[in-house]
């Protein structure tokens, strides 16, 4: 008997560019079936990652999408010289009702994936009580320019969805806060690039 296909949701970040391209990317996804929501953004990505993404920039168009399959699938039609960033989550931690919107994403890499780790992760995470949901994810990058060295860590992403009315500056003090609770308990958790979710735009 074939095994049904799981379908895996995500988020995908596509650079933002004021121009036709950009209309083009997000009449696509709010014409989509398989589009949660989709968010006017600004990344900040951490130093020991920009070496591998010299080209990314501030702001980015950012859709959660239900099926990895489908949108890769149209991948070429959001790839372009600048990265473009496909996070999809394998296994998620939790998710629960919070009264404030989503307004931040951040992400990180794990440099070891051992189970202890991912317990340990998994732990302090849902002790936090302003994230909204969290996983462990995979990334996918397209870009029509070939990067000169390859990010190694795509396989170890950890992504959390805060909800909090504070300040991008005070949420990211909180999420700063968590992953030294858990490099205390010896796992190393790097900062990947942090999303301030400035427009919701579907």
């Amino acid at each position: 008997m074939l095994k049904k296909n799981i379908k895996k949701s995500g988020y995908v970040c596509v650079p933002y560019q004021h121009d036709k391209f950009s209309i083009g990317v997000k009449d696509m996804w709010d014409n989509s079936r398989n589009i949660k929501s989709i968010y006017f953004v600004a990344a900040t990505f951490a130093d020991e990652c920009k070496p591998y993404f010299p080209s990314s920039t501030n702001h980015y168009l950012l859709a959660k999408f239900y099926d990895e399959e489908k949108l890769i699938k149209d991948a070429e039609k959001f790839t372009i010289s600048k990265p473009s960033f496909v996070f999809t989550v394998d296994n998620q931690l939790f998710e629960r009702d919070l009264d404030n919107e989503e307004s931040f994403i951040s992400t990180y890499y794990l440099e070891y994936h051992d189970p202890d780790a991912i317990s340990d992760v998994a732990s302090t995470i849902v002790k936090k009580d302003k994230i909204r949901q969290a996983g462990f994810a995979h990334l996918n990058l397209f870009c029509a320019d070939k990067p000169k060295f390859v990010f190694p860590h795509t396989e170890k992403i950890v992504i959390l969805e805060v909800s909090d009315e504070r300040s991008p500056q005070s949420i990211n003090q909180y999420c700063q806060k968590m992953r030294q609770d858990i490099s205390r308990k010896g796992v190393v958790m790097n900062n990947f690039v942090s999303i301030s979710l400035l427009e919701k735009l579907k």
